[in-house]
């Protein structure tokens, strides 16, 4: 896809009171306090918004999901899922939000706009405990999985900075030209 201003949105999706549902939302977290990304580039938590999201999802040429992937695998197992290996996985209906996710993803498709789309992730430990934080296994698996986030966006050629200092909340979150 040759763009002059292609619009890439980095989309956690999870839900944070049920243990290792919130995988996406902890790493969308991490990457808005220590990485300063493009103008093209936006990071949403997205948390059970699912089908509410569409408009969000619609405006980006690249739609880059962070979720847990349940495949079978033992809890941590890493996962990029893209092209024809996502509506297998999603119509799976992994989790509650996937489903509205999928919705969402369905309505784009309708609307003819279906952005380039990349699904990174982990094989979850416990989605069933409400307390907030994740299982040790899936703690060790946001760093890695930033490091998907990351790539992809050198792919699409709007790598992210890491910042110095943390983003302290408050800060208006900064954006660089590419």
């Amino acid at each position: 896809m040759t763009q002059a201003n292609p619009q890439i949105l980095v989309l956690g999706v999870g839900n944070v009171l049920l243990r290792d549902e919130g995988f996406g939302i902890r790493v969308i977290e991490k990457l808005q306090k220590w990485y300063d990304v493009p103008d093209a580039v936006t990071l949403v938590d997205g948390g059970v918004l699912g089908v509410h999201l569409m408009g969000v999802i619609a405006g980006a040429d690249h739609l880059i999901v962070v979720d847990i992937i349940r495949n079978h695998g033992r809890p941590g197992d890493l996962y990029r899922l893209a092209g024809d290996e996502i509506p297998g996985r999603i119509r799976a209906k992994n989790s509650l939000h996937q489903i509205d996710f999928l919705e969402a993803l369905t309505l784009c498709q309708a609307l003819d706009k279906v952005p380039e789309t990349v699904i990174v992730g982990a094989e979850p430990q416990d989605m069933e405990t409400m307390v907030i934080g994740l299982s040790p296994t899936l703690e060790a698996c946001v760093d890695p999985v930033i490091a998907m986030v990351l790539a992809e966006l050198e792919r699409l050629g709007c790598p992210a900075v890491k910042r110095k200092k943390p983003h302290v909340s408050g800060d208006t979150f900064p954006h660089y030209e590419n």
